[in-house]
């Protein structure tokens, strides 16, 4: 029982997903007199719904076959913090039979630091959990399946959505607003004070620090049910402007400092609008205390936040995260979901898709954008044929749409912005046919990298399009190969020769006898790639980004 996130208390899990949710709050609203405000014992109505859904829960993992063994129910701090905490697992053992492991303070923000790297490939910056009760901040590095958070564990405050919430309406009752604004200033000063001694407790590694002044501020990563409401706050003022952000996934979610901290426009909003994408009118009403905490944090937070990236996982997903060897965490999450798709020689098509980059340039003027991580270059290799199977019509338009509301819009630890990478790239491999209503989605994908990422997304797109028509069956001889495929920068292209760009060699095994007409039909296919170059289809138009394509077919002895 994880009672951080009310929204989602009991869950059977399965690759970190969720099938199946029940909707119980016995967190920590209900611990508190509505009229009072006093706290209470957990109330014995919700003491028997817990017990109830408990029950629920276990016929479900009989349904699924879950052992009985593997069935585990672990108690966060609402439960740990309430007045009647020891009747309370009593009667859920006594009702149930099953064992509540109550999680120590630290262990919880051990076990919740892994479940955000759970979402994430590898993560860099402080993080942050914000529940009904309290808020946590701690430093996290994640890099190859090792995470690494403070000695110290998470420094907690009694700063939740809930609780914050009934602090602030404590303050201003009875009050004149010059006395209620007077209380509220104090209250933000003495938590400033607070996050910066927090700040100086968890002992920040100096290569944060570093990375944090170069850069403008720390990356903050934010898990939790309060940080989740603002992030759908955010991502829904993203999608009702005039270039709505095309993915509607909170886990991977990114924004910058100033839509972070933005409170009055999410204040307006979330008082205003008829209703929220994927938040409840219990979030909206917390929305002040949320905003109340990113201000005091805007101002605690030495060298400031430069991003907010936005978690889906908790403590649940950190259990089942610990269980798992660093080698099998350390694999990329975009890698792992597509491999079921591969083809036979994924591996070789890999090759030839890296084979189609050129190395940097001397001197570094050119290069292959980093951004553009050999991960998802291996997911598009993993899923170069899965949309053949379709009809010219449906094939651009569903492997576009693959990312985000298709066969991975449930892959945990993917950014939006890697989804807009892939998603380019596959509906560029099928010749980019969209009808007129898709063209605005693609758009908005677009918008979601850089202009040279769109750019190296499509042509890669286009080298896919050009190995499947070569291998049709994903099954390459290696020993072999019909082509080899090489590529350079190239300073010499055009009529003149003066233009600069890409050079995409591909050798053809040299034969006596060629009944298949191996080269001529490379040669058809030849204008499909050098079409990314062509100045119209640059990215932003003739003075957008963009360079030129050559493509040139070669006979050559092959040797292997």
């Amino acid at each position: 029982m994880d009672s951080s996130d009310s929204d989602s208390d009991f869950e059977v899990v399965d690759d970190l997903s969720s099938l199946y949710l029940s909707d119980v709050e016995p967190g920590d609203e209900p611990q508190f007199d509505p009229e009072t405000g006093h706290k209470i014992p957990i109330p014995q109505d919700v003491i028997g719904e817990t017990v109830a859904a408990l029950n629920r829960f276990k016929l479900v993992c009989a349904d699924l076959g879950v052992p009985r063994a593997n069935i585990h129910i672990v108690a966060t701090e609402a439960t740990r913090a309430a007045l009647n905490s020891a009747e309370f697992i009593k009667e859920i053992t006594s009702a149930t039979g099953l064992t509540v492991d109550m999680l120590h303070k630290e262990d919880e923000g051990r076990v919740g630091a892994l479940g955000v790297a759970s979402g994430f490939s590898d993560i860099r910056g402080l993080m942050m959990d914000l529940g009904g009760g309290s808020t946590q901040i701690t430093w996290i590095i994640s890099q190859a399946g090792n995470v690494r958070i403070s000695d110290k564990g998470s420094i907690s405050f009694p700063y939740g959505a809930a609780a914050l919430s009934r602090t602030l309406e404590d303050l201003k009752r009875g009050k004149s607003k010059e006395e209620a604004a007077k209380a509220l200033a104090k209250l933000r000063q003495e938590m400033i004070n607070k996050f910066q001694d927090a700040y100086k407790s968890i002992a920040v590694p100096e290569s944060l620090v570093e990375e944090a002044k170069a850069n403008g501020g720390f990356p903050l990563y934010l898990s939790g049910g309060g940080f989740r409401g603002w992030g759908y706050l955010l991502l829904y003022m993203s999608q009702v402007g005039k270039h709505p952000h095309p993915i509607s996934i909170i886990n991977g979610f990114t924004v910058s400092r100033e839509r972070f901290e933005n409170t009055k426009a999410m204040e307006e909003v979330a008082r205003t609008a008829h209703s929220v994408f994927r938040v409840s009118d219990r979030r909206r009403k917390q929305v002040p205390a949320v905003a109340f905490l990113v201000n005091v944090l805007s101002h605690a937070i030495p060298h400031g936040i430069r991003v907010a990236h936005f978690c889906q996982g908790g403590v649940r997903e950190g259990l089942l995260f610990r269980e798992l060897e660093p080698s099998i965490r350390a694999q990329d999450p975009l890698e792992v979901t597509t491999q079921r798709f591969a083809p036979e020689s994924v591996q070789a098509i890999y090759n030839l898709l890296m084979f189609s980059c050129p190395a940097p340039s001397k001197g570094g003027t050119r290069r292959f954008p980093d951004a553009i991580s050999a991960h998802v270059i291996q997911a598009f290799a993993n899923l170069l044929y899965v949309h053949t199977i379709m009809d010219k019509e449906l094939a651009s338009t569903a492997a576009m749409y693959s990312t985000s509301a298709g066969l991975l819009a449930s892959t945990r630890g993917v950014s939006h912005e890697d989804r807009a990478r892939l998603a380019l790239m596959l509906e560029s491999r099928y010749m980019g046919e969209l009808p007129p209503r898709e063209a605005q989605f693609k758009e908005a994908l677009r918008r979601v990298i850089t202009p040279e990422e769109v750019w190296w997304a499509g042509y890669l797109g286009r080298v896919g399009y050009l190995i499947s028509r070569l291998y049709p069956s994903g099954k390459i001889d290696e020993s072999k190969p019909r082509v080899i495929l090489s590529s350079e920068w190239a300073w010499d292209l055009g009529r003149k020769k003066q233009r600069e760009g890409v050079k995409l060699t591909i050798s053809v095994q040299k034969v006596k006898h060629d009944p298949a007409k191996l080269k001529k039909a490379l040669r058809d296919h030849v204008k499909i790639v050098e079409k990314v170059g062509k100045k119209k289809n640059w990215i932003g138009g003739p003075d957008g980004w963009g360079m030129k394509v050559k493509l040139v077919v070669v006979e050559e002895d092959i040797m292997t």
